[in-house]
């Protein structure tokens, strides 16, 4: 009975062992950084404006050098999701030399995408107006997503003319970092339908074929696209396994620089757990990427 109680005691202290390592981690890394919470990026006066969704946190490091910065677009099928999931992204980012920008956007029911994307390039707007107060370069910004993030991150990179209407002569956005994206076609995508529950994504994206086209990234590629890293698992969904394959063959055929990595054995997931860990290849590409590493 002894023997069998401390083989059950094993995992529970492991358990709670691996738990307090991680909050160790947690810990040092907050230290590494400082985080401005809930900042509005639209004008709080706009009729349209929601305390909760029209906010950002910035992840600063302690020092006062001027830093490159990555903003990041939080996944969720397009209708869940919040930049308080993604505290770890702004600390491990922090932590490394590099200013991290997480935002939340109106999600649906509320909107399509076409708003979701406006709501994500007046967040960058907003960074390049004012990320040099937190020791940011403005001439330095880049965007990063998972799933549904990665898509909205890609389409900032390659659509100019969410920033023209904004006011802006050129696209602020210097390169993208997609992580396991979607959306990437969703043209392609809707019009085949070929999944159960397909019909789900009609709501975020609508019924209308020409907005499926304008908001998907692959048919805004163009020579002078910036660079991009992306980054696919090898047991992620056959939808995203496809169209980041079209996606990564455009690169190509465009001359875009970029770099195309599929991760092995990883899910869609498993895939943002990957932030989590700051030595993964992810944030080891990022930081030579951005120009720290």
């Amino acid at each position: 009975m002894t023997l069998l109680r401390l083989l059950w005691q094993i995992p529970v202290a492991l358990t709670v062992l691996v738990s307090l390592l991680l909050l160790i981690n947690e810990c040092a890394m907050a230290r590494a950084g400082h985080r401005t919470k809930d900042i509005p990026y639209i004008n709080t006066g706009m009729p349209y404006f929601s305390p909760d969704r029209h906010t950002l946190d910035v992840y600063s490091p302690r020092d006062d050098k001027s830093h490159p910065v990555v903003l990041f677009i939080h996944g969720g099928s397009w209708n869940s999701g919040s930049k308080n999931i993604y505290t770890f992204v702004g600390r491990r980012l922090a932590a490394q030399g590099v200013i991290g920008v997480i935002i939340n956007y109106r999600l649906a029911p509320a909107v399509t995408v076409p708003a979701m994307a406006e709501d994500c390039a007046r967040a960058v707007v907003w960074t390049q107006q004012n990320i040099a107060g937190y020791g940011g370069d403005p001439n330095r910004i880049y965007v990063m997503g998972h799933s549904a993030g990665g898509g909205l991150a890609a389409l900032l990179a390659t659509n100019d003319a969410l920033f023209m209407g904004r006011g802006l002569a050129t696209n602020p956005v210097k390169g993208a970092i997609l992580d396991d994206p979607g959306g990437l076609d969703m043209f392609d995508y809707l019009q085949k339908m070929e999944y159960p529950n397909d019909e789900q994504y009609l709501v975020p994206f609508g019924k209308d074929s020409t907005v499926w086209r304008t908001v998907s990234p692959l048919y805004h590629l163009q020579a002078d696209t910036p660079p991009m890293l992306v980054y696919v698992g090898e047991k992620t969904y056959p939808s995203i396994l496809n169209s980041t394959d079209k996606f990564r063959r455009q690169l190509q055929q465009l001359g875009i620089r970029h770099k195309f990595t599929t991760l092995p054995g990883k899910s869609h997931i498993g895939m943002v757990l990957q932030l989590f860990w700051r030595k993964n290849i992810i944030y080891k590409d990022l930081l030579t990427f951005v120009g720290v590493g």
